[in-house]
């Protein structure tokens, strides 16, 4: 598999900006493209290496599969597997907006945000090889990271319930309809998956600013951020917006998408990979994590006795 990796790296340039406005040696595109696909990325301008899953046979970038390729491949070469993470955060990858472009044909189309994930498997790996983590990395990326979050929480949870969307979310024919399209029955769709990724982002997020607060005091801030912001998204799983509606089926024992229609909302009782994506979002803090930490100690002390209606959550 490793072979395979270094053997699928691959030169890739795709100018947005110049695909809609044609070739000038060439008739002019129809005047429908500038309205069609990708044309809100004009800022996109690709013209690097870049880590495919195939490149034969899918010679183009996918950004959730790119971030765990780079988990293997740091295993041979992590500065390669580093430079990858950050080139799609930057300014000529990643939206204005924050999001980070997933594929050639649909640029906007929403994936897992497992970034973060990657980034922090990849800085323990090479801790682990070189005896000491490249912090340089790891704040580069948290910094760019802090857009795509807020790219999720502004766009992808509309009512400010800590309850997310997010469509396709790379799990091809896992509903009993596509969930990047608009319902068929109106209204919209409160998604296990979705809501769980986000979740484990605040988890990874949160793992990375307790590594950095340790040089940098300032980062203990946003750890706190994140530990907060991961309990009120396990509330909302349970008690969606204060409205008793809850993802997770005692019953059943499982996590279901909730179909929000003009009827009202109803939890859709399809057995699939969605309702075990939660139980990705887990971090365990041992005592000696918190170690050094002041700041962020006695704000989680102080939120765990205030608030003893989401204490249950940090079991």
């Amino acid at each position: 598999m490793l072979a395979g990796m270094l053997w699928s790296k691959q030169w890739y340039h795709y100018d947005v900006r110049r695909w809609l406005e044609g070739d000038p040696a060439q008739p002019a595109p129809p005047p429908e493209r500038r309205r069609g696909r990708n044309a809100e990325w004009t800022h996109l301008y690709n013209d690097d290496v870049v880590s495919m899953p195939d490149k034969w046979e899918y010679p183009w970038y996918a950004a959730w599969d790119l971030a765990f390729h780079t988990i293997s491949l740091a295993l041979v070469d992590p500065e390669f597997a580093k430079e990858q993470l950050l080139l799609f955060l930057r300014e000529w990858y990643m939206h204005p907006n924050g999001q980070i472009p997933a594929y050639e044909w649909a640029l906007g189309d929403v994936n897992p945000p497992v970034h973060a994930w990657a980034a922090w498997r990849i800085y323990k790996i090479d801790k682990r090889v070189r005896g000491v983590g490249d912090r340089q990395f790891l704040e580069r990326i948290f910094q760019k990271l802090l857009l795509n979050f807020t790219w999720w929480i502004n766009r992808k949870d509309p009512e400010g319930k800590n309850v997310f969307q997010g469509g396709f979310l790379g799990l091809d024919n896992i509903g009993v309809f596509d969930r990047s399209a608009p319902l068929p029955v109106g209204g919209h769709l409160e998604q296990s998956d979705g809501t769980a990724w986000v979740g484990m982002f605040c988890l990874n997020m949160l793992a990375i600013a307790l590594e950095l607060a340790r040089e940098n005091p300032a980062y203990e801030d946003l750890a706190s951020k994140f530990f907060e912001h991961f309990v009120y998204i396990a509330h909302a799983m349970s008690n969606m917006g204060g409205e008793e509606i809850e993802l997770w089926n005692e019953e059943d024992g499982f996590f279901y998408d909730v179909l929000h229609g003009p009827m009202g909302a109803h939890p859709l009782k399809v057995r699939s990979l969605v309702g075990l994506v939660p139980l990705f979002a887990v971090l365990v803090l041992e005592p000696e994590n918190l170690r050094g930490l002041p700041r962020f100690e006695r704000r989680m002390k102080w939120f765990i006795q205030n608030r003893p209606d989401l204490r249950h959550h940090l079991e």
